[in-house]
């Protein structure tokens, strides 16, 4: 086996053979799994990528595996669908459209016609407060706990005028069926190995995105409300330990973790 670089950190593969267990980056996301999985459906696009020709203008990412740049979160579910052929999806799943779109975009046509084939109520939509209001709609109390680690961006040399707050990620903690209907297709579940049932807790999910005043509208419009507040103080300075990479000696001053706990009566 040969790699050549493309100039994008990513390499392009020259092999004709494959090891029977792969790794895959797909969108940031990472998956083990099989050949015989891949190539389960040899007319699909995994199917003719990871087979003959299409082997050699396969991608890797700098740690050596293979690169896919779609949706990694939707991607668990293509994977499912090759090993069960068929498709199974948890309760209140709120993005069939676009898992519909990624089916179609890796050439899945059974699995088209499956999600095509499945009842509405299995892609249920998350009620806006005020609708929800207007049609007297009780939901279930409880709390959701948001948390985030962050710290302030800064100018080169700490000289900006301007100092930013730069989030790493936005953690979500609560009931699973509380946090779908909160944050709906804005929740990252791919840290969260169970996904079947909506009554138990998790302190695994994150969202997509790092806007904390979104996250706040959210659990607004879900009729929930801040009831308590939690946050460390900065880190000192000069305690000898090493910066952690892409983070300057300014910014590691300023590190913070918060936490937002928030109730629906």
């Amino acid at each position: 086996m040969s790699l050549t670089s493309n100039g994008d950190g990513l390499q392009e593969i020259r092999l004709l053979s494959l090891p029977s267990v792969v790794e895959l980056n797909v969108g940031g996301v990472f998956y083990t799994t099989s050949i015989s999985t891949l190539t389960k459906e040899p007319n699909s696009l995994l199917g003719q990528m990871f087979t003959g020709e299409g082997i050699k203008t396969a991608m890797r990412d700098s740690k050596g595996k293979f690169f896919i740049d779609r949706d990694g979160v939707i991607f668990r579910y293509i994977l499912d669908y090759l090993r069960n052929q068929k498709v199974i999806l948890p309760e209140n799943f709120h993005e069939r459209e676009r898992l519909k779109q990624e089916a179609e975009y890796f050439i899945l046509p059974g699995m088209v016609a499956d999600i095509e084939a499945l009842p509405s109520t299995s892609h249920s939509h998350r009620i806006p407060f005020s609708q929800a209001a207007a049609s007297h709609i009780s939901r279930p109390p409880g709390y959701i706990t948001v948390g985030y680690r962050g710290t302030f961006a800064f100018g080169r040399d700490g000289l900006a005028d301007v100092k930013f707050r730069k989030l790493t990620r936005i953690l979500v903690c609560g009931k699973v069926g509380l946090c779908r209907e909160v944050f709906g297709e804005n929740l990252n579940e791919s840290r969260d190995p169970d996904r079947c049932n909506m009554d138990r807790y998790t302190a695994r999910f994150f969202l997509k995105h790092n806007f904390l005043e979104q996250a706040f509208d959210d659990l607004n419009g879900a009729s929930f409300r801040c009831v308590a507040a939690a946050g460390s103080g900065t880190a000192c300075g000069g305690t000898g330990e090493p910066l952690k990479p892409g983070m300057d000696s300014e910014e590691n001053r300023w590190n913070h973790y918060n936490e937002f706990v928030f109730v629906r009566p």
